[in-house]
């Protein structure tokens, strides 16, 4: 007893020490952290404030972007930056659950790693090799076998002819939500695959046992057992799609004004500062610039909070 009584006077005050010394290290970090993010905001807000008081509420309702007359209007950017990462993600999320389904429920034990490595291996790719891959590959063989029939099918007047307008050349709205989709897919399939695995095998073995088929597996014990993290995988998947840059700017042809079908040229916000701001020779050029960035920070925010809303209302 007298040696338990003098450990812990022995040590006691240097673990309370330790423990103040790990607490303030982890306040820190995290006073750090929203430090940083408010100069972001800060940053983005005094930089591009000129185009905001020059233009009101005109900066993001108008498509017109035009250097020479330093007239700027953010809407074509950002109507292409919803767009193209709506069309993608609405393309990559059947296919994400489809491959992790299949690794975690058919896929024979023997290549099930293989593949689940190859497809991690797929979603580190560097997202410039997506863009060159679309630009010398998908595209000209999306023109002439996709894109050129359809227009040329399409009558005149019809809802078809408006659909599908535009030049047959590849670079267009659609192409570039493509390249997006197979850009999160991969990513998407692997984080879906490691929260399937989480599932415990003992409900799976339950409801195989009362005779349920494996769509019924998947769509009442398996989704709702992660749903919470099913949710957080589509908004990160959405979340990286409305911030890609390179891919994009390849491929979507690189136009400002309002896209008219999905085949139309257009733009999104990283496309348009990356195109633009080492080539922006006046004030009101770069504080338009800055002021899309803002944008897009605010429209990232937006869909991390519409999660964070969805995951609080979900119960348990």
């Amino acid at each position: 007893m007298a040696s338990a009584v003098t450990d812990t006077a022995r040590f006691g005050p240097s673990r309370s020490t330790g423990e103040a010394i790990f607490q303030a290290a982890c306040l820190g970090a995290a006073t750090m952290l929203l430090v940083t993010l408010g100069g972001v905001v800060i940053s983005l807000a005094i930089g591009g404030w000129p185009a905001f008081a020059e233009f009101g509420l005109g900066f993001l309702t108008s498509s017109e972007w035009n250097p020479v007359t330093e007239v700027y209007g953010a809407a074509g950017p950002i109507v292409g930056t919803l767009v193209t990462a709506f069309l993608a993600l609405v393309m990559a999320l059947p296919l994400a659950l489809g491959v992790a389904i299949f690794l975690v429920e058919f896929c024979p034990r023997a290549i099930a790693q293989p593949v689940a490595i190859a497809v991690e291996l797929l979603a580190g790719i560097p997202s410039i090799v997506y863009g060159m891959w679309g630009l010398f590959v998908l595209a000209p063989w999306f023109a002439e076998h996709v894109q050129l029939p359809l227009i040329m099918e399409a009558e005149p007047g019809s809802w078809q002819e408006t659909l599908f307008s535009g030049i047959p050349n590849g670079a267009n709205i659609f192409t570039a939500s493509v390249i997006l989709a197979i850009m999160i897919l991969p990513y998407m399939a692997a984080v879906f695959r490691e929260l399937f695995m989480t599932v415990p095998a003992q409900l799976r073995e339950a409801a195989y046992g009362l005779g349920c088929t494996p769509f019924e597996v998947v769509r009442s014990v398996i989704i709702p057992y992660v749903r919470r993290g099913v949710v957080g995988v589509i908004m990160l998947g959405l979340g990286r799609a409305l911030g890609e840059t390179m891919a994009v700017t390849f491929i979507i042809g690189n136009a400002h004004g309002f896209p008219d079908s999905i085949f139309a040229s257009g733009s999104t916000i990283a496309s348009t500062i990356a195109n633009e701001f080492a080539e922006a020779t006046s004030d009101m050029h770069s504080a338009a610039l800055v002021a899309l960035g803002l944008v897009l920070f605010f429209i990232t925010f937006g869909v991390l909070a519409i999660a964070r809303a969805l995951l609080g209302g979900q119960k348990y």
